[in-house]
Order: C-alpha cells, then sequence, then structure tokens
C-alpha cells in the first residue's frame, strides 16, 4: 500500500485548539523523511484575500514550508457556496494523489468538511423562493426566519446559529421545496473519497475558552482593527459570506458606531467561544474521529504520520 495514494487524513476540531500549526508540523515532518504532503484548507473564511488576522490563515512562511490548497481563491464580495466548494476540493485531492503526495484536510467549518469527505448531494434551488427569503431576512432579520425554521424543522434550528441568515434561508428554502426536513439534504456519515481518516483535537473548555480570548487580544496587538478598515474599504460590508465572519462583523459594527471597540473585542471572545463549543458538537457526534488531546499536540502530529507513512498508530489516541 501507497499512503500516499491511498489515503486522505483530514483533521479537524474546533477553533483555536491548534490545527493550523498542527497540520503544518506533521505535514513538514512527513516531507523532510522523504513522503511527500500538501494541505488543503477546508475552513469557509480562508478562503478570502485579505482575511488574515481574523482567520489566523497559515502565514506566508507556513505556506512556503508546505504547499496550501483553497488558500486566498475568493474575493471578499464573492460569495462561497458549499457545492462550488465541495468541487474545488475534491478535484485538488484528486490532483495531490495524482502527484503521489498525501492530502491532508484542514478544517473548522463542519460543513465544509462533510460535505467534502461524504456522502452529500445538493438540492435545486428557486429563485424567486429564495428572493422571497432573502426579502425577509432583510426586512425583518434573522431571529424572526430563525423562530419560523424552528416551528417547521426543530432539528435544524438547533443546529443553525440564529444569527446565519444565510444558512436559515437555505434550511427553509430546502424545506419548501422538497417538503422533507433539512436534515435530510445533508451530508450522511458515508465517506465519498477513499481512504479517508479522520483525526480531531480537542480540549478542556475552560483551556479552550482561555486560548480563544488570548488570540482574540493577540488578532487586536496585530493589526486586526486596521485589517478589517482596509478590507471595509475594499467592499467587506458587500461581501454576503465575508461580512459575517467572527470578529470582522463586530468590527464593522464599531465602525458603524453601534458599539465600541472594547465591546467589540468583548463580543468577538463571546461569539467565538460560542462557535467553538458548536463546532466540537458537531465533530463529536461524529464516530469515525479519533480524538487527540491538543494540549499534547505531539502526540497527535505522531498519529499522522504514522497515518500518512503506513506505520501503526502508537498509543495516545482518545476513542
Amino acid at each position: 500500500m501507497n499512503p500516499a495514494t491511498d489515503r486522505v487524513i483530514v483533521l479537524v476540531g474546533p477553533t483555536a485548539a491548534g490545527k493550523s500549526t498542527l497540520a503544518v508540523t506533521a505535514a513538514s515532518t512527513m516531507i523532510d523523511a522523504g513522503h511527500p504532503c500538501e494541505v488543503v484548507n477546508l475552513d469557509s473564511m480562508v478562503v478570502y484575500h485579505g482575511m488574515d488576522i481574523g482567520t489566523a490563515k497559515p502565514s506566508a512562511e507556513d505556506q512556503l514550508r508546505v504547499r496550501h490548497h483553497l488558500v486566498d481563491i475568493l474575493d471578499i464580495t464573492e460569495t462561497a457556496t458549499v457545492a462550488e466548494f465541495q468541487q474545488r476540493a475534491r478535484e485538488t485531492v484528486a490532483d495531490i494523489h495524482t502527484r503521489g503526495a498525501l492530502p491532508l484536510l484542514v478544517g473548522g467549518s463542519a460543513l465544509y468538511t462533510r460535505a467534502v469527505i461524504d456522502q452529500f448531494s445538493f438540492p435545486g434551488t428557486d429563485p424567486e423562493l429564495r428572493a422571497d427569503l432573502e426579502d425577509q431576512l432583510a426586512r425583518s432579520g434573522p431571529t424572526r426566519l430563525h423562530d419560523r425554521l424552528a416551528e417547521l424543522d426543530p432539528a435544524a434550528a438547533a443546529e443553525i446559529l440564529p444569527g446565519n441568515g444565510r444558512r436559515i434561508v437555505r434550511a427553509l428554502e430546502v424545506i419548501m421545496l422538497t417538503n422533507e426536513p433539512y436534515a435530510a439534504s445533508l451530508p450522511s456519515h458515508e465517506y465519498a473519497l477513499a481512504g479517508v481518516v479522520q483525526v480531531g483535537i480537542d480540549g478542556p473548555r475552560d483551556w479552550l475558552d482561555e486560548r480563544i480570548e488570548q488570540r482574540v487580544h493577540q488578532m487586536w496587538a496585530a493589526g486586526f482593527i486596521a485589517e478589517v478598515r482596509m478590507l471595509a474599504d475594499r467592499g467587506l460590508r458587500d461581501g454576503r459570506t465575508a461580512a459575517k465572519a467572527l470578529g470582522y462583523r463586530q468590527v464593522l459594527e464599531f465602525f458603524d458606531g453601534e458599539i465600541d471597540e472594547a465591546e467589540a473585542m468583548r463580543r468577538t471572545i463571546t461569539a467565538t467561544r460560542r462557535f467553538a463549543r458548536k463546532q466540537g458538537g458537531w465533530y463529536r457526534r461524529d464516530d469515525r474521529v479519533r480524538w487527540f488531546d491538543a494540549r499534547e499536540p505531539e502526540v497527535a502530529v505522531r498519529a499522522i504520520v504514522a497515518l500518512g507513512t503506513g506505520r501503526p498508530v502508537a498509543d495516545g489516541v482518545e476513542d
């Protein structure tokens, strides 16, 4: 067996757990040992040009050390779609395999991850229905539509944040088109790609909460306000997806005079912690993931290297 051409390793876990650094370390270790490895981004916001500090995008140095894919592929005014991303990511994985390298997929966007690796077909769309729902969203806001979704499909409403207008609109559209729960259209736990192995890293809630607070403070110190201002001048507010990103949305509210800067930081920390808990819930429901303690990243690195080079995985997996 040639692991590079037979396997797809997927690294998942909540934001701030250390996935990007761990992925670069594991990939570099394999490359140095003569096993080519390339990283494929599965985060829905890392795809945008200029959204660097707030997304903890891999540094230029890391991207020189290890080839990265699906980073900086969209302008902030463009709308990312799961269907388009699925196609791009699967084509990228196939291309990496043809060159004899191992694809290491790294993601914090559960829907994007599942869409790429699992069986997932996309229900059609109805332009008139979509336009009507988007008009309701613009007039009434996401909370009212989320209440409507909760009436039609409580399970879907529980999975989608009340402020995520795009996903709420899509869920309502699918329900109205198919007369089935939105969950029926979501990916099943059945791999669409061959040789997938999922590795997860996570840590105790208080540890992760502290990491998130530290990250947000580091974002501010690194010039996050200036980054958002620059992107706002380039049309960030016109981006249906990018403008809703954690941190960016809160800083735009600060620019618009709705809150002060300290409140923007506080809300970013709170919203990121809430999102991390959601991520943990999404990923933990997938019993195919082999979990590691994010506080001991070297153990996960050794496991990924072993999986990628065809060696037995050492002890340390948290089943």
